[in-house]
């Protein structure tokens, strides 16, 4: 039962490792796949997973993560990610865009967004153009 809990975590990390992109989680995960085998195959105690767990996470977070990420980044090279590529971009305004906040539509996605002034809010309907990303927020202007 305790092994198909590990087992049940390394999954849930796995996925979470998809939103995440920077291989921590995919590594927790893999301690996590790694306890849920030693539990199953040795009965492990309480105190034996969490031991089992650190170590296995530790090693693969220090041994496989750097190698790992040197082989993502050099396979992308320099093409820009997709936080990379919005500025310039054209989007539709959801609700009034202002210096304090607003949304807009990006790629299909609602987006927070604002102005980088403060002035007449931007109306619902118009094309806006990205210049720049605040965080999770778009900073935009009239196009």
């Amino acid at each position: 039962m305790t092994a198909a809990l590990w087992l049940i975590g390394a999954v849930v990390l796995a996925v979470a490792e998809v939103a995440a992109g920077e291989f921590t989680l995919l590594m927790l995960g893999g301690g996590a796949l790694i306890t849920a085998g030693a539990t199953g195959i040795f009965g492990l105690p309480t105190w034996g997973q969490g031991l089992v767990f650190a170590v296995s996470s530790v090693l693969l977070l220090v041994l496989a993560r750097p190698p790992l990420r040197r082989y993502v980044e050099k396979r992308r090279g320099d093409a820009p990610s997709y936080l990379e590529s919005l500025p310039g971009s054209t989007v539709t305004v959801l609700q009034a865009v202002s210096g304090s906040g607003g949304r807009v539509l990006v790629g299909g996605e609602e987006w927070s967004a604002r102005t980088p002034y403060d002035g007449a809010p931007i109306p619902v309907g118009a094309e806006v153009t990205i210049v720049e990303i605040d965080g999770a927020v778009a900073v935009v202007v009239d196009s």
